[in-house]
C-alpha cells in the first residue's frame, strides 16, 4: 500500500470514494482462511463495494476500544437493508500499530448479520495504553477505508494533554457537514457527540429561510427500516465519515434520534394519539446501536437501552456520559419558554433516580483531575425575563430545577476538583459559570458549562457581538454567545482546560474554513470560565441592532 502522509490518511483517504483506489493486492495482512473469494461472495449477492458507510471507533479505555462498520451496497434502499442480501457475511478486521497498516497487532473475523442491519461491533482489547492505532475491515476483495483509534492512558497515569472536541445537532437538510471535515483536520484524540446525530423529519418539514440545501430520503422515521435508511444517508456523507475515522467517539443521543422533544415513554405531542410510539422508540434505539461504535453493554433490549456510562482517561479526566431523555419526567408546561411551577417540583427528574444516584456516586469516588459531564440540554439557568418571574426553557435543566440542584450540590459536597458540563442542543455557542444559587449573582461559581453550536442545524446563522445578547444582561453567569455553526475544540492539561469555539462562515455552501471565534479557559480548582481571546467582529457580518429576546427564543424553538 503506498505511503500516505498523516493529513491524507486522516482526511482525504477516509472518504468512501477513496476505497476504490486501493488495489485488491493491498488486502489485509495474514488473511484468515475464513475469507470468502470474490466468486463465492458474488454468488451470495455481494457484487459491489459494501463499505459505503465508512468506519468508526469509540468508547476507548486503557487497553482497547470498539471498532465499527456496517455493510451497505445501496445505502438509501427503502427497506433499510442497504441493498444487502438477507444473509450473514464474515468480515475480517485488523488493528495495526502503524498508519501504513503493515504491523498487525490484533485481528479476527466478525459476523455482519441481517438481524442487526449488517453492522459489525468489535471490542478490541489487550493493547498498550496511551497509544495510537489504525484499523480496517475486509469482505472478500473489498477493503474498507482505514480509521484511526487510540487507547486512553493507564488508570494510574495522567498521560499527555488530551485534545478533545465536542459537537451536536447535524441536520442534513440545513447545510453541508463541512464542520465535521474541519474537525477531522484538527486530529483530536477524542470526539464527543452530544445528540441530534440525525433528524427524523421527511423533506420540506423542517426548513430554513431560503430553502434547504439538500433533502432527506424517505418518510418521517417511525420504523426500523426508516431509521436504518436515515442513518445510512447521514453515514454516507464523506465529511462525517472523515470525522468518524479520525478519532474515537463517545456518543449519546438527544431527541431527534427518536422524535422531537420526546420524554421517556411520552411522544412530542401526547395529546395526539400515538399508540405506536413505544414501537417507534424500540426501532430508533435498535438503529442507533447498529450505527454507532458502542460496546455490547449498550445493546438495546426492547424499549430500553443502557447509554449512560463512564469513561476514564487515566487520571486526567473522567467522562460521565448522561442520558437526559430516556428516564425524564415529561416537560411540565410544554416544551418552550414558560414561567412554570412544575419546574421547581422536587419530585421531578431529568435523569431518573437510578441514573442520578449513579452520577452522584461517581462524583464521590472520582479521583480525576477533571470530571466532565457530557450531556444534551442547557444546564445553567437561562431566564429570559428581567422581572421577578422566571421564564425558562422547559425542555432543558431549567424545567427540572430540583434535579439540577441535587446534582450540582452533589459535586460540591463530593469536592470534585474540576467539574465541567458539556452541552449541545441549542444551535449556538455558549459559555457559562455554574452556581448553586442563580438568584445571587455575587455568589461563588461551582463549575463551568461549555455549549457547542450545531454542525449544520439552522443553516449558516450569523455572527454578532456577544456582549449585546439579551440573555447575558439578564443572566450575568452567562459569559458568551455566538450563532454560527461549528464545534468546540479543547485541550485538557493538568492545570488548565482550554476551549476554542470554532465557527464556519457558511454551511449552506460547502468548503468554508473554520476559525476560532473565542477562547475560554478553566483553571485547575478555579470554578468558572475565563475568556482569553475574542476575535474582532467582522464588519460585513455585523447585525444592524442587537438581538431581541423574542428573536433568540425563536432561533431555538422554530421547529415543526
Amino acid at each position: 500500500m503506498p505511503h500516505l502522509d498523516r493529513r491524507s490518511f486522516l482526511v482525504t483517504g477516509l472518504a468512501a470514494g477513496a476505497i476504490a483506489t486501493i488495489p485488491a493486492s493491498a488486502a489485509l495482512a495474514d488473511p484468515d482462511p475464513a475469507a470468502e473469494t470474490a466468486q463465492s461472495l458474488a454468488s451470495r449477492g455481494l457484487r459491489t463495494d459494501p463499505f459505503t458507510l465508512g468506519v468508526a471507533s469509540g468508547d476507548p479505555d486503557h487497553s482497547g476500544f470498539v471498532i465499527w462498520t456496517r455493510l451497505a451496497q445501496e445505502p438509501l434502499a427503502e427497506d433499510g437493508m442497504g441493498g444487502m442480501p438477507s444473509r450473514s457475511f464474515p468480515v475480517l478486521w485488523q488493528v495495526y500499530s502503524d498508519e501504513r497498516c503493515r504491523r498487525v497487532v490484533r485481528s479476527g473475523v466478525a459476523t455482519a448479520a441481517p438481524e442487526w442491519g449488517h453492522s459489525v461491533h468489535v471490542e478490541v482489547d489487550g493493547l498498550f495504553s496511551d497509544r495510537e492505532y489504525w484499523y480496517r475491515f475486509r469482505v472478500g476483495p473489498y477493503l474498507s477505508a482505514p480509521g484511526r483509534a487510540r487507547t486512553a492512558p493507564h488508570l494510574l497515569s495522567y498521560g499527555g494533554p488530551l485534545a478533545m472536541a465536542f459537537v451536536s445537532c447535524a441536520q442534513y437538510e440545513h447545510g453541508y457537514f463541512t464542520s465535521y471535515r474541519r474537525l477531522a483536520e484538527e486530529h483530536p484524540d477524542l470526539i464527543l457527540h452530544l445528540g441530534d446525530y440525525q433528524y427524523e423529519y421527511t423533506k420540506d418539514t423542517y426548513t430554513i429561510p431560503g430553502g434547504n440545501v439538500r433533502d432527506h430520503e424517505g418518510p418521517e422515521t417511525e420504523t426500523l427500516a426508516g431509521y436504518r435508511q436515515r442513518h445510512a444517508q447521514y453515514k454516507a456523507d464523506p465529511d462525517l465519515q472523515a470525522a468518524h475515522a479520525a478519532a474515537p467517539w463517545l456518543v449519546v443521543w438527544d431527541d431527534h434520534e427518536v422524535d422531537n422533544n420526546w420524554a421517556d415513554e411520552v411522544p412530542e405531542k401526547p395529546e395526539v394519539p400515538q399508540p405506536n410510539f413505544l414501537t417507534r422508540r424500540e426501532a430508533a434505539f435498535r438503529a442507533y446501536y447498529e450505527n454507532m461504535p458502542l460496546r455490547r453493554t449498550s445493546i438495546p433490549r426492547g424499549i430500553d437501552m443502557q447509554l449512560y456510562r463512564r469513561i476514564r482517561w487515566g487520571r486526567m479526566a473522567t467522562f460521565h456520559m448522561l442520558d437526559t431523555r430516556q428516564y425524564r419526567d415529561d416537560q411540565g408546561c410544554g416544551d418552550g419558554y414558560r414561567d412554570c411551577s412544575a419546574a421547581i417540583d422536587p419530585a421531578r427528574s431529568i435523569t431518573g433516580a437510578e441514573q442520578e444516584a449513579w452520577l452522584l456516586n461517581g462524583f464521590r469516588n472520582s479521583r480525576a483531575q477533571w470530571d466532565i459531564i457530557g450531556q444534551q440540554v442547557f444546564f445553567a439557568q437561562r431566564d429570559n425575563n428581567a422581572g421577578p418571574a422566571k421564564v425558562t426553557s422547559q425542555d432543558a435543566w431549567d424545567g427540572y430545577v430540583a434535579s439540577r440542584q441535587r446534582i450540582t450540590q452533589g459535586w460540591a459536597d463530593a469536592k470534585v476538583r474540576n467539574p465541567v458540563v458539556l452541552t449541545g442542543d441549542v444551535h449556538a455557542h455558549w459559555a457559562a459559570d455554574l452556581k448553586l444559587d442563580y438568584d445571587d449573582p455575587t455568589g461563588p461559581s461551582v463549575g463551568a458549562e461549555l455549549v457547542a453550536t450545531s454542525i449544520s442545524t439552522g443553516g449558516d446563522g450569523a455572527d454578532s457581538d456577544p456582549a449585546t445578547h439579551p440573555f447575558l444582561a439578564i443572566n450575568p453567569h452567562l459569559k458568551f454567545y455566538n450563532n454560527q455553526r461549528g464545534y468546540v475544540l479543547t485541550k485538557i492539561e493538568r492545570d488548565l482546560m482550554t476551549s476554542d469555539f470554532k465557527v464556519l462562515p457558511q454551511v449552506q455552501v460547502a468548503g468554508s474554513e473554520a476559525y476560532t471565534r473565542a477562547t475560554f479557559v478553566v483553571e485547575d480548582q478555579v470554578p468558572g470560565v475565563q475568556q482569553t481571546y475574542l476575535r474582532p467582529l467582522d464588519p460585513t457580518l455585523r447585525r444592524s441592532r442587537p438581538m431581541t429576546i423574542e428573536e433568540t427564543v425563536d432561533l431555538e424553538t422554530k421547529r415543526p
